[in-house]
């Protein structure tokens, strides 16, 4: 049984409403606004809602002929798992929320995985001849979280035994 932390009922809304936020703007790419029918459609000079079905991972960055549906369906659901206890068990706050923001965007997609067989990107930023890559709300909160663990990791004390043995003896 793994024993919550204390930010584990913090942690697990954030996931809710990251998962909220991207589902809702999924189904109303696909079935309000239509987005399909339509392909993409510019909202401003840099921003497109460009419709693409992602069989692959990371923003379409490796190829889906090396992408097996089913292993990317078990691979992203044992990763939210580990990613899940880790989350429950920390006692860092930042930590709990950073891991929070992936887990609800890495959950995101893994339902649009199961329900369409690829994840739906709609998102594309294009500016001066750069174009980034298609991608959608869930995309973005992983991204988002990785950078949130990479600054807490940054900012946490150095609990590391050379450093733990210089604080006793000072």
């Amino acid at each position: 049984m793994i024993k919550p932390g204390p930010y584990s009922k913090i942690s697990l809304l954030v996931v809710c409403l990251i998962l909220i936020v991207d589902q809702i703007s999924k189904w109303w790419i696909l079935y309000s606004f239509d987005l399909p029918a339509r392909q993409s459609v510019e909202i401003l000079p840099f921003f497109n809602l460009t419709m693409v079905w992602n069989s692959s991972i990371s923003m379409g960055l490796i190829p889906p002929e090396w992408s097996n549906k089913y292993a990317l369906i078990v691979g992203t659901g044992l990763i939210s798992l580990w990613v899940l206890i880790w989350m429950l068990k920390t006692g860092s706050k930042r930590e709990a929320i950073a891991l929070a923001v992936v887990l609800g965007g890495a959950v995101g997609n893994l339902i649009d995985r199961i329900i369409y067989g690829a994840v739906v990107d709609f998102v594309h930023l294009h500016a001066g001849g750069y174009s980034f890559y298609v991608f959608n709300v869930a995309d973005s909160a992983i991204t988002l979280g990785v950078i949130l663990l990479l600054i807490d990791g940054l900012l946490a004390d150095d609990k590391s035994p050379k450093n733990a043995a210089k604080d006793v003896s000072d």
